[in-house]
Formats: C-alpha cells, structure tokens, sequence
C-alpha cells in the first residue's frame, strides 16, 4: 500500500521579500534534500516545527490559491527558491513547479529561479512562456570530490554547466551564481571559462558561516582540504574576514574588466540594500 503524501497547506503562492534583489519568493517545499552542508537556511525548521536535521525533512506545498500579489509590474522581482531548491530530488515525484510556471505564464514581474539542480529542464517549455525570466545555476567548484561531500544531493558540477548550455542555447536569458565562494577552493577564472557563452551575466556570493552550520562545515574542510584549516579559522574563527573578501573582490573586479558578460558583486550581502 502506497503511503499517503502529506503537504503543507499554504495560502499564497508568493510571498514578500527582504532579500536585496527580489520584493516575493516562492518556495515549493518545506525543507530541501540537496543536504549542503553550508546552507544558511538550516536555521529554518525552528519555523516550521522540525526538530530533524536540516537536508532530512521535506514537505511538499499544497497551495490554495495560484493568485499572483497585486500591482506587479515591470520594476519587481519574484525568485522561486530563496530557502529551498525547487527542483531538488522531490520535485521528480511531486511536479509541483509545472503549475507554478502556468501561473506565472502573464506576470508582468521579473520572474528568477535559482537552482542546482539538471531536473529544471524537465520543464524548459514551460519557462519559455514566462515573459520575463531568468535561470540562475549556483556552482561554486568543479571539483566532483568536494562536491559530493559539500552538496551530495545536487546535480554534478557538469550537469549544471550543461544544464546552464542548454536553458542558454532555447532563448533563456541565464546567470552563473557563483555560491558560495569557498575560500581557498572558488575559482572565479575556471568558473567563468567554464560558462563561456552559456550565460549572461555572473553573480557572485561569499559564504557566510553562522549558527548550527558552522562548524560541521569546518569540519568537513578539516577532512577535504586540511591544509585551508588555518585560512578558515582566520576568516570565520579569528574574525579576520574583512582583507581576504577585500581581495576577492579585487579579483572580481579584474575579471569584470576583461569579461564579455556583466558580474555583479553580492560579497557583502548583509549591507546590500535594495535598489
């Protein structure tokens, strides 16, 4: 006998912002499966009642309404995965996005999805209907080894860039999400001449490190690169942030000066303010 599925009622599809570049979010799962081990939204299930591990738990939505905010228009933004990917693994079984992009097919907002996952072009139709719309990828290293410990249930670094080649090569304006930048692991030249061609603009994000997150993520760079222990501790332990971010985002001006394609500088979210 089949389990029953049990979802989250909820009674808006969008919900107001506070993040810097987006006024709703639209979030489909409670949860997320990708398990990275860095995830800022882990501090999430004090919200939601789960006292279970974040990257465990998982809950689909069930909307009662599809109705978009009133007075859109051309000057807001509406990202869908602020605090959970909405193609990680579930989406495969549940299909909750294919009604969502339906909704969105006459906004007349600046629609964005952010995602690690190949499963978005499951739905690459769809998103073609959406007047306008961007797909961000997040990928912040090539390296297969790290990944798989870092973020084991997100698509393969290759899978994403291909993903990215493929959403880029049907007409959708997309954007490399280069997050979080890892220090001491981060390329930001190998990741952009990865993307050559397949993008049209790059954002880039440092990695906060905070509450419950921090230091199993310490942990795992003890296991996977123990000679950035001592960078780590310096940058999140020692308080000793402010040079290396200063310098980074010297590199990420020099590469904004020989790039093709805008990069746009998120490294210090905490004081970006809307725009």
């Amino acid at each position: 006998m089949k389990s029953e599925i049990i979802y989250r009622d909820a009674s808006a599809l969008c919900t107001p912002s506070k993040l810097p570049a987006s006024d709703y979010v639209i979030n489909p799962y409670v949860g997320c499966i990708h398990r990275c081990k860095y995830c800022y939204a882990s501090f999430m299930g004090r919200f939601t009642g789960h006292t279970e591990p974040w990257g465990t738990y998982l809950e689909p939505k069930k909307y009662s309404s599809y109705k978009l905010p009133g007075k859109l228009d051309s000057s807001k933004t509406i990202l869908i995965g602020s605090v959970t990917d909405a193609y990680n693994p579930a989406e495969s079984k549940y299909s909750l996005m294919p009604k969502i992009l339906e909704s969105l097919q006459e906004c007349p907002a600046h629609v964005e999805i952010l995602t690690k996952s190949s499963l978005i072009l499951r739905d690459i139709d769809l998103i073609k209907q959406i007047p306008d719309i961007a797909v961000g990828v997040s990928l912040s290293n090539l390296n297969e080894e790290d990944n798989k410990i870092l973020e084991p249930g997100a698509s393969s670094a290759e899978a994403r860039l291909k993903t990215l080649r493929e959403l880029h090569e049907n007409k959708i304006r997309t954007y490399l999400f280069i997050a979080p930048y890892l220090p001491g692991i981060t390329n930001l030249n190998t990741l952009y001449d990865a993307v050559a061609g397949a993008v049209d603009y790059i954002c880039v994000e440092n990695l906060n490190l905070r509450g419950n997150y921090k230091q199993p993520m310490l942990d795992a760079i003890q296991s996977l690169h123990p000679d950035l222990r001592g960078l780590w501790d310096d940058i999140y332990s020692k308080k000793k942030s402010g040079a290396y971010w200063a310098a980074i985002e010297k590199q990420i001006e020099a590469l904004r000066d020989k790039s093709s394609v805008p990069i746009i500088s998120y490294m210090y979210h905490e004081k970006i303010k809307k725009s």
